[in-house]
């Protein structure tokens, strides 16, 4: 008999969860998201049209479809509580409950428990309730600041001071959305995420992977959810050395440590985003699930049973023999509506025309009549693999080019041009 799997969530993320437990034997899988996807619709037994959000219908479709297993995309069902919900009722979920997905959804919490369990990598920061308080703190302080609104943002709300904002504009800021924020200082460096599968209490780690949040090309414009990401054949970086990467997989183990001696056990995947400084990574961020597009790129290389990992996630057993990704580079390009994200132009028709050997993912796009059409948010993904970041970045590229639509997607995203520019900058900051 068939595992029945249920997959939350409708974006690319999703559809690359999906399609990675396609690959497994014996599942079955169901879905929920708030609009159709017509990627995971395909690969589905049964699929729910509701908010992922509403916790209780959730559940009582799981319920209805004798679900076993649960994974949950986004952040915002972990936030309302969806996994508690799901395991009261005897469903073993993959994502953590509410109170230990706080690591994302409260950055508060996150920097208070890296503070309390003295565990490095913790920037300076201070929080605040008060937007005159938090405006006075930035007034006494010469350096500039990087300024997180406590809650979620969907990767967007991240201001940085000297580079999005001056102090007057940081101060109109932190009074627009209320003065829940931390204030952290600024990070110099290169960015690089390492994601890890969790079972409560061990970790295995996942190929390192590189985001690129900037909307224009040359990283610049404003903050997306995410424009495209690549990781390297080697599984790591030029400007991240074997001691930088130990020491953020390290960080990352002493967290769940920190959440088991809370009484909040975590199961799920868990995002690490660091930034390399002189002195070593430094915490931007966790995110209590995979990233968005990253996951695009790890579960495309991923080699071992999808099914198997979280069946041994939910048991509490799983070992780095049950974990393999291809000895592969990876790049990914979104393709975004024409004015994203100010002013996405939605209900625009896409023709998907011949994209090789590159891997589709959909994400905010409908189905209409045999054609596609894009929403307000990302519309779909090409990932391309290659033993090199050249021929998985070429293989992504020529896929992106056989769109035709009111689309665009940074041409530059795995580009050997991009790689020297980290390589460079890291070596002078070193």
């Amino acid at each position: 008999m068939d595992m029945k799997i249920l997959v939350v969530g409708g974006g690319g993320r999703e559809h690359a969860l999906a399609d990675a437990l396609s690959r497994s034997s014996n599942v079955e899988i169901y879905s929920v998201m708030g609009k159709e996807n017509p990627g995971i619709a395909a690969l589905s037994a049964d699929v729910c049209i509701c908010k992922e959000t509403e916790i209780g219908r959730v559940a009582d479709y799981a319920e209805a479809h004798g679900i076993e297993y649960a994974v949950i995309g986004p952040e915002a069902p972990l936030q309302a509580g969806l996994a508690d919900e799901l395991t009261a009722r005897g469903i073993s979920c993959i994502g953590p409950q509410k109170a230990a997905a706080r690591l994302e959804t409260d950055k508060e919490f996150c920097r208070n428990l890296m503070r309390d369990h003295g565990i490095e990598g913790c920037p300076g920061y201070a929080a605040f309730h008060d937007p005159e308080e938090a405006c006075r703190y930035i007034d006494a302080h010469d350096a500039d600041l990087a300024i997180k609104p406590i809650g979620l943002t969907g990767g967007k709300g991240v201001k940085i001071m000297g580079e999005h904002l001056d102090c007057a504009g940081a101060k109109d800021y932190i009074r627009e959305i209320g003065g829940e924020v931390v204030l952290e200082e600024r990070l110099i460096g290169e960015e690089f995420t390492l994601m890890a599968f969790v079972d409560g209490t061990h970790l295995v780690p996942m190929p390192l992977v590189q985001d690129h949040k900037r909307a224009y090309e040359g990283d610049v414009g404003p903050n997306t959810g995410g424009m495209g990401s690549y990781s390297m054949e080697d599984h790591s970086f030029p400007f991240v050395t074997d001691a930088d990467k130990n020491r953020a997989f390290s960080i990352m183990e002493k967290v769940i440590a920190a959440l088991n001696a809370e009484g909040l056990p975590y199961v799920g995947f868990l995002y690490g985003q660091f930034m390399n400084t002189t002195d070593g990574p430094k915490v931007i961020e966790f995110n209590a699930r995979f990233g968005d597009p990253e996951a695009m790129n790890l579960l495309a290389l991923l080699t071992s049973d999808f099914a198997e990992i979280l069946v041994k996630m939910a048991s509490g057993t799983l070992t780095p023999a049950d974990v393999s990704f291809a000895p592969q580079a990876s790049v990914c390009k979104y393709l975004v509506p024409e004015g994203y994200p100010d002013a996405p132009q939605k209900g625009q028709r896409l023709r998907i025309g011949d994209y090789g050997n590159a891997k589709l993912f959909f994400a905010n796009v409908t189905l209409t009549d045999g054609e596609y059409y894009t929403q307000t948010s990302r519309t779909l993904a090409f990932v391309g693999l290659g033993d090199t970041l050249a021929e998985a970045e070429v293989q992504a590229q020529r896929a992106a080019e056989s769109v035709k639509g009111a689309v665009r997607y940074r041409r530059d995203i795995g580009t050997q041009e991009v790689l020297e520019k980290r390589i460079s900058h890291m070596r002078d900051i070193r």
